[in-house]
């Protein structure tokens, strides 16, 4: 799914837009035990629950493309007969009234779910009625030819509120408040089916992390049967290792440098597009070669890149780039510049020993005091 895919679904998340049918809900305590649960239309919701909801539920759609939400596709064997995604279909398609298929769906989550503390699991099914586009974009409401079914499933920790004072507007006083259990906004979500070109996608699944650095490799696995890919630190990590491999020892200030330099053209050629751009093997090949790396450094990337990253593992571009900033860390300093202006560093050898030199273009600050390049 790409940006423009996900704002669509966020926007049903409203009073004016909404078509959920129902929404069931279970509640876990100490990761394993099933205290209650519930099952009913959506819209038979009090108003003021009805806001906290779609705020929940915006939030499972939230955060970065490729780092805290991540298209999954799943698994050749999960496609199989009995596999998860023939369960996912059943789930959807019972529009959440099969009893038996919810308490098999909260059994599954349970035991691949890895939480301490209690939690609630939130599900609800809707029923989009996609609108037509022109060519320009335009919504056609009354152009209409596909409907789209989906589930969004949702796990909310459930923790205690903190102590303190409250004010009691009956009585006029402030007392000490009472301690209740809150549900909090979404570790965990995945919408199913994927709504990928505006349209239902079976074999694909869109999943959202709070954390992006800890994806819960076992309920990814094992109750969305999709495996799972390198988080978006991994990528970063894999491919700062990747150029040290590669360069030995021509790993330079300005070996580097060249590559950010060319990775942020390739940013650029790429700012309209609103799908992560994923480079495999050969095009980090082509980022390589075309930096400067020396041909006999060159003869050892697919091996590296296989060992390290793996044959057939995309890495997405904004996982390994900084579009921030330029940074050379020491010992005993940090320089950081704009992404865009590594120009303005440059290493000189200066009585014998080679220098960092930052080229001062017009007035600078030392401690927030203003200075003016030495005359």
């Amino acid at each position: 799914m790409r940006k423009q895919e996900i704002s669509e679904i966020k926007k049903l998340f409203t009073p004016g837009n909404c078509s959920i049918t129902r929404i069931c809900g279970c509640y876990v305590e100490c990761g394993e035990n099933k205290k209650t649960e519930w099952n009913q239309a959506f819209l038979a919701l009090p108003e003021d629950e009805l806001y906290k909801y779609f705020e929940i539920l915006r939030k499972s759609l939230s955060g970065t493309l490729g780092k805290n939400l991540l298209n999954l596709e799943f698994s050749e064997k999960s496609r199989n007969e009995g596999g998860q995604q023939e369960f996912f279909l059943h789930l959807r398609d019972s529009k959440l009234r099969d009893d038996v298929l919810l308490e098999q769906f909260y059994d599954r989550i349970i035991k691949s779910y890895e939480y301490v503390g209690n939690y609630l699991i939130l599900l609800i099914h809707d029923a989009y009625d996609i609108p037509g586009r022109t060519r320009d974009g335009i919504e056609m409401e009354d152009a209409s030819d596909e409907v789209y079914d989906y589930i969004l499933a949702c796990i909310c920790p459930v923790d205690l509120s903190q102590t303190g004072l409250s004010y009691n507007a009956k009585e006029n006083t402030f007392q000490n408040r009472l301690r209740d259990w809150v549900v909090g906004m979404p570790d965990t979500a995945f919408l199913f089916p994927a709504f990928n070109d505006r349209s239902a996608d079976i074999h694909s699944t869109l999943y959202y992390s709070k954390d992006a650095k800890e994806l819960k490799e076992e309920f990814i696995n094992k109750m969305l049967g999709c495996k799972l890919p390198l988080s978006a630190e991994c990528q970063k990590e894999a491919f700062q290792a990747l150029v040290e491999e590669v360069l030995g020892d021509d790993c330079s200030v300005e070996s580097v440098k060249n590559i950010h330099e060319k990775l942020t053209k390739t940013v650029q050629k790429q700012e309209d597009n609103e799908e992560p751009m994923a480079l495999g093997g050969e095009e980090v090949k082509t980022v390589f070669a075309s930096s400067g790396v020396s041909n006999d450094k060159m003869e050892i990337f697919d091996q590296c890149f296989d060992e390290i990253i793996g044959r057939d593992t995309k890495l997405l571009l904004n996982n390994i780039y900084s579009g921030r900033n330029f940074e050379v860390k020491t010992q005993d300093t940090v320089i950081r510049v704009n992404a865009g202006r590594t120009d303005l560093i440059k290493v000189r050898e200066i009585d014998g020993r080679q220098q960092l030199v930052i080229d001062l273009q017009g007035p600078a600050e030392v401690n927030g005091v203003e200075v003016r390049p030495m005359q």
